[in-house]
């Protein structure tokens, strides 16, 4: 079945009324979770459940990169910011390499367990030091480093049957303003960008489902911030770059997308401007303007569905790589136990990455407390 190409957000724990209603419709082809969507894990498998009864093949993602953007606190295992990572190549290659996979290979398998299909991660942009927003997101200032390490990152999800999302294309590492808050203006010209380019060159067809690009203009080289640009979607990222997955906006309820003051103009022309998928997030009165429009079907949105493989399957595609622990048995128990083993293992090597490293403090959140409204209050709100 197809989905539609708008992607919202929820309020609470659990869907309200007017929520139910917009599942409903055929635009929307997938939700977001936040912090706020989240008590504990019982209640998110709840949760879930009760979206998939209403949509059974709609797309369930959430931002969890590690570090300072992570929805999910008590019973997941806490990741690094990928910034630690970086630090960790810089003085042991083979070490950091296992950690990003067992990071990637960690954050897919809790996240598939309770049903969610993807995580927005990781990020490609490069650390130059400049960018709080994005600081230690960043797994360094290389972009072959950089390559190198999300290839193993983005190896350990799809080791699990997770696709990953690089962001933010082209680059937002190299601006100093936040884009949740205004519309930054990266001044390089197209041959200097090209060095953040090198990252998603390179993975554009490695592993990658999708990618979301920048609400950034890049001045000299066109006039409409990535996400609304064409030469951005389309030239470069799918002519140029050959990449043929799925395509996110960021949250076009961000500043940096109201350079468009209307939601339906935002929608249409990330879309008309090549985006698959289009966040409306944290504005329950502007995805109410939005959600009842008639939209296109994308189809190869289907592919960034999560596998959900089981143990054994688990098992079988990791235990017999090498330099993975646990050689693979017959026997089918021991074969289960030895996979769960892999995970605990896993994850103890994130808790000693994170004991010998400090992480940034948080300098922003992209999180806001949404309060719960009814459809006559909507209405209300439109007229």
């Amino acid at each position: 079945m197809s989905l539609g190409p708008i992607m919202m957000d929820l309020v609470g724990y659990s869907l309200s009324e007017l929520e139910s209603q917009q599942i409903q419709e055929g635009s929307v082809g997938g939700i977001i979770l936040f912090k706020r969507n989240y008590k504990n894990k019982a209640q998110l498998v709840e949760l879930v459940r009760e979206i998939r009864s209403i949509k059974p093949n709609i797309l369930i993602s959430v931002d969890h990169e590690g570090g300072r953007v992570w929805r999910f606190e008590d019973d997941f295992t806490k990741l690094p910011a990928m910034g630690v990572i970086g630090r960790i190549y810089d003085e042991d290659v083979n070490k950091a390499y296992d950690l990003a996979y067992s990071c990637g290979f960690v954050m897919a398998s809790e996240l598939l367990e309770v049903g969610i299909d993807f995580s927005f991660a990781p990020v490609l942009d490069l650390d130059y030091g400049t960018s709080k927003v994005i600081g230690d997101r960043a797994f360094h200032s290389d972009p072959n480093v950089v390559s190198n390490l999300a290839k193993h990152f983005i190896k350990g999800m799809t080791d699990v049957g997770m696709k990953a999302v690089g962001k933010h294309y082209p680059g937002h590492g190299f601006v100093v303003p936040d884009s949740h808050h205004e519309l930054p203006v990266d001044s390089r010209e197209m041959s200097e960008i090209e060095f953040d380019l090198i990252a998603f060159k390179e993975l554009a067809n490695y592993g990658l489902g999708g990618i979301m690009p920048a609400h950034i203009i890049y001045e000299n080289c066109h006039s409409d911030p990535a996400g609304f640009s064409s030469f951005w979607l389309k030239d470069i990222l799918r002519k140029k770059l050959n990449f043929e997955g799925v395509i996110f906006s960021d949250d076009l309820s961000m500043a940096g997308a109201k350079f468009i003051p209307q939601i339906e103009g935002r929608v249409d022309a990330a879309i008309e401007a090549g985006c698959n998928m289009v966040l409306v997030c944290n504005h329950p009165e502007e995805l109410q303007k939005v959600v009842a429009r008639k939209y296109s079907f994308q189809e190869g949105l289907t592919l960034m569905k999560g596998m959900r493989k089981t143990l054994i399957a688990v098992a079988k595609d990791t235990m017999t790589k090498p330099g993975l622990r646990h050689p693979l048995t017959t026997n089918t128990q021991k074969m289960i136990t030895d996979c769960l083993d892999l995970i605990s293992s896993r994850q103890l090597d994130i808790e000693k990455a994170m004991g010998n490293h400090t992480e940034m403090k948080p300098v922003f959140t992209d999180e806001q407390t949404v309060q719960s409204v009814s459809l006559d209050d909507l209405k209300k709100t439109l007229n």
